[in-house]
């Protein structure tokens, strides 16, 4: 008996290789009897594909993901089904993602195992963001790599109170500070200067953007964590919250933005062919002269 029944497909929708993709693994799952499940109402028109759900019927009813495209559309795709503990393959169609670590080739490969019920998953942490304002809180998101607070194109220096676990750790004077969970590790805050976590540690990374004090620097702590930064500066342009670097909010003075550990992960579906230490050479082309 398969393990998993219905089977979302999400695919990045401008990518012509995505789509023929898309086409061959919907033949493919129908013909063991699986039902595909699709959301993109544009996807689906280019596929000719009958039935289009909304993202709550699709995240209520899937059982395992798949995504053809890059990290981006797999973020995105995480955050939809945060807490859900749904299975999901990154397949990668281009260079090789962080994340969409599973080549086409192997995809299939990978989907049996899936439905005969012994997928091999790396589970990822994710961090719960919520945004506070005048007391209230008005925003409650889920990210798998990292929320920015930046300012405007124009906009000063920004003031970050920041504190950990109600212990008051710095006033950042600075472009922004990133937040971040190991896997988003190697994303805006490795090019901000902040380390490398593996992606399977537990902590929480604190990375300021072009800091005014140099001696700023990142901070790595434990993911019991709840870090709360107010921003305190007065200012004429607008500061942001962006999340994934997806979704986006506009601050406001006294805004608080609060980040911790969510409650549930992501489950990625892993290549048997490649380890993590591989994806990092091949991406951040570690020994090349």
């Amino acid at each position: 008996m398969q393990e998993f029944q219905n089977v979302a497909i999400f695919a990045k929708i401008h990518d012509p290789r995505c789509l023929g993709v898309a086409r061959e693994l919907i033949t493919w799952l129908e013909e063991r009897g699986c039902t595909p499940l699709l959301a993109e109402e544009e996807l689906t028109r280019q596929l000719g594909y009958p039935n289009v759900l909304t993202d709550e019927e699709i995240r209520d009813q899937a059982e395992l993901v798949v995504v053809l495209g890059g990290d981006g559309t797999l973020i995105s795709v995480a955050r939809l089904f945060s807490g859900k503990d749904v299975p999901i393959i990154g397949v990668n169609l281009g260079s090789l993602g962080f994340l969409t670590e599973i080549t086409v080739e192997e995809l299939y490969t990978r989907l049996e195992k899936c439905l005969e019920g012994n997928p091999r998953v790396s589970e990822r942490m994710m961090l719960e963001v919520t945004l506070h304002r005048e007391g209230l809180a008005i925003e409650r998101h889920h990210v798998l790599n990292d929320i920015v607070i930046n300012k405007g194109a124009l906009a000063r220096i920004v003031d970050l109170r920041t504190k950990v676990n109600r212990h008051f750790l710095t006033t950042y004077k600075a472009d922004g500070l990133i937040v971040s969970t190991p896997t988003g590790s190697t994303g805006y805050s490795l090019s901000a200067g902040g380390p490398i976590i593996h992606p399977l540690m537990s902590c929480i990374v604190i990375t300021p953007i072009c800091p005014h004090t140099l001696t700023n620097r990142p901070i790595v702590v434990t993911d019991e964590s709840i870090i709360s930064i107010t921003v305190t500066s007065s200012f004429d342009e607008k500061v942001y919250l962006t999340l994934d670097g997806q979704v986006g909010f506009e601050l406001h003075e006294g805004d608080s933005v609060e980040v911790r550990k969510a409650l549930k992960t992501t489950s990625l579906v892993m290549s048997r062919s490649r380890d993590y230490f591989e994806i990092l050479r091949t991406k951040l082309k570690w020994g090349e002269r």
